[in-house]
């Protein structure tokens, strides 16, 4: 198991968010249908955080299955991106503004919201340094024929996956990195030498980290935690 390497900008940058309450509140009409599965999961908790088993999708709703690509989004925009075509129209490559994650931008349906750096952190809190134990697990695998990562809660053996389905690059919005890696945006961000940038998730094949350098005008995935 490789060490997991956390950036110091974004642990600086979690401890003045720590305290930040975020809530989704969603358009009624893109929210509803109740148990609908596009709009509903039952999660699934690793190290102490519960996840959302899927992408998201278009805006306030799921991908279709665990293996499924979803769609892409920039950091605090609601506009979703499709995940699987090499080029899009309208990409907008301007750097969206803000500081926090606004509710109304927030893409994960009604009872999830973009997860912070703190709790992305804590799948790669490997080792419970009281007890000397392992807690998180991962690896480089293939669930359904997709190729992604997974991370297993060695105490329970409930596992999340992470499929690699690339992103779209900042200045042109071309697809790049599909089947060989993803990024999933948290919602904590830092300033470093005159440009903001956001933490997220890398995930490929050699290893798995959070990122301090995500540009805000990429397009990530985003997988969503439990409010």
């Amino acid at each position: 198991m490789t060490t997991k390497t956390i950036s110091k900008f974004c642990l600086i940058a979690a401890l003045g968010l720590a305290s930040v309450a975020f809530t989704s509140a969603k358009d009624d009409e893109l929210k509803s249908g109740g148990s609908d599965p596009k709009t509903t999961d039952t999660g699934v908790v690793i190290n102490g955080v519960k996840w959302a088993t899927r992408n998201v999708d278009a805006f306030g709703t799921f991908a279709a299955t665990p293996e499924s690509a979803g769609m892409f989004y920039q950091w605090n925009r609601p506009q979703a991106w499709n995940a699987t075509d090499t080029i899009v129209t309208g990409w907008d490559n301007t750097l969206p503004t803000g500081t926090t994650w606004e509710k109304a931008n927030d893409p994960c349906p009604t009872g999830w919201r973009v997860p912070t750096l703190e709790e992305q952190e804590s799948l790669f809190k490997m080792f419970d340094t009281e007890e000397g134990t392992e807690k998180v697990t991962d690896e480089w695998t293939t669930q359904n024929g997709v190729i992604g990562r997974r991370f297993t809660d060695k105490a329970t053996g409930a596992s999340l996956f992470l499929p690699a389905v690339g992103y779209r690059f900042w200045s042109h919005g071309k697809l790049v990195k599909a089947d060989m890696q993803s990024n999933y945006w948290s919602s904590t961000w830092h300033h470093y030498r005159n440009a903001l940038y956001a933490c997220n998730i890398y995930v490929g094949p050699g290893d798995a980290y959070i990122s301090s350098f995500g540009e805000y005008s990429h397009g990530y995935s985003v997988r969503c935690v439990s409010e």
